[in-house]
Parts: C-alpha cells; structure tokens; sequence
C-alpha cells in the first residue's frame, strides 16, 4: 500500500483583472463590496483550503485545477501552458474577471515564498524567473 503524500502547495497570482463598466451599468444590481483582489497579489494554498483573504466565488472556480496540479498533474488541457506545472484560470465573474496563474511550488522555494530564505536563493520554477512577479 502506498502512503498517501501531503499536497503540494500552489502559488496563485493575480495576473490580470478586467472591469466590463458596460455590463455592470446595465445589468448589474450595486454591490456593497466587489472583487477585492490586487494586481500581483499572491496567495499560497495549504492542501484543499481556500488560502485566507481569497475570494470564495474566484475559488469555486479555479479550485478544481488548483487540487489537479496539488496532487501532481500536469499539461492540463493538452500542454497549452509553456510550464506544464502550471494553468492560467479566471474567475467566472462576467463584470469582473480576474486571472489568476496557478503554479506548483517545489518543497524548497516554498521559504522564499514566505520569507524565510535569502531572494534568489531558491530556484525557481522553469520559465519562471523569481522577479517575474511582484508580490
């Protein structure tokens, strides 16, 4: 029998965000308190748990590829992603869609992630350089 592994974490990061002014005049009832999220923001998941301060609508939607690429997936859709530990996913919010990058961390750069190892120390993932994302 074989020993079931801890999940890897994934890095989610706010690349995109987009606001359909348009649709939200014409269709949308206001609200108090839309998408919060910040260009560059990046969260990190710990197994199944949404990472706290992520919107709960934006993760019904991608966290179905977040546990994929968790539990070791890879080339999801047939290899569109240059890094195939990784996906580009939206959030299925038609006024304001978010896109956020997905990608695997390896057990060793997750210490650069939270601080605890020098910058550039850790490698990073292929075709990732670490200063290609601001924080």
């Amino acid at each position: 029998m074989q020993k079931n592994k801890k999940p890897r974490q994934i890095r989610i990061t706010v690349m995109k965000m987009a606001c359909h002014q348009d649709l939200i005049d014409r269709y949308e009832n206001p609200l108090p308190q839309p998408c919060t999220m910040k260009l560059g923001q990046v969260f990190v998941t710990e197994g199944w748990d949404r990472p706290k301060g992520f919107c709960t609508s934006a993760w019904d939607s991608i966290s179905p590829f977040v546990m994929v690429l968790a539990h070791g997936g890879q080339n999801i859709y047939d290899g569109w992603m240059k890094n195939p530990r990784s996906a580009m996913i939206s959030c299925n919010d038609g006024f304001r869609p978010v896109t956020f990058l997905l990608e695997t961390l390896e057990e060793d750069s997750v210490e650069q992630e939270t601080g605890m190892a020098p910058p550039n120390e850790t490698p990073a993932l292929p075709g990732i350089r670490n200063d290609d994302v601001s924080s």
